[in-house]
């Protein structure tokens, strides 16, 4: 009895071992395939690819570029949520360059006005920039937090 009893504690806990084995290697097998990450040329820019599930585990969003007359000179607006500053100061936006395809874009911001950033340079008119996962597109791209 006492030797039915230990061969059945062995073999669950063999299950268990796999079982969770299993899991890591599928998770693992997730995150690998969830982005990648491609420098472009000799720039410090990346082209950065996410797959579909990525795209809806971070709820992306993108907003087109617009243009705006403000004080009788036009200028190109985004959302205030698709401004991203670097350490240097630096501003940045990530631009849509297809579908789950997207690129780091300099831009010049000259105030932000509530929800909205004023540039005096920036993508064209009509390019879509990400408003909601621009901060996780960053860390995949410089690799805060360990995504690169």
């Amino acid at each position: 009895m006492a030797n039915r009893r230990y061969a059945s504690i062995v073999v669950v806990l063999a299950l268990a071992l796999l079982l969770a084995a299993c899991g890591q290697e599928s998770v693992q097998a997730d995150d690998e395939a969830a982005v990648t990450v491609e420098q472009v040329g000799d720039s410090e820019l990346a082209r950065i690819t996410l797959s579909e599930h990525a795209v809806q585990r971070l709820a992306v969003q993108t907003a087109a570029v617009e243009e705006a007359t403000v004080g009788g000179e036009r200028h190109k607006v985004v959302p205030h949520a698709a401004v991203i500053w670097d350490s240097s100061g630096q501003a940045w936006t990530y631009a849509a360059l297809e579908a789950h395809v997207y690129m780091r874009a300099p831009i010049a911001v000259l105030r932000i006005d509530g929800d909205a950033a004023l540039l005096s340079d920036g993508p064209e008119t009509g390019t879509q920039v990400v408003v909601v996962g621009a901060p996780e597109l960053w860390g995949a791209e410089t690799g805060v937090g360990g995504g690169h």
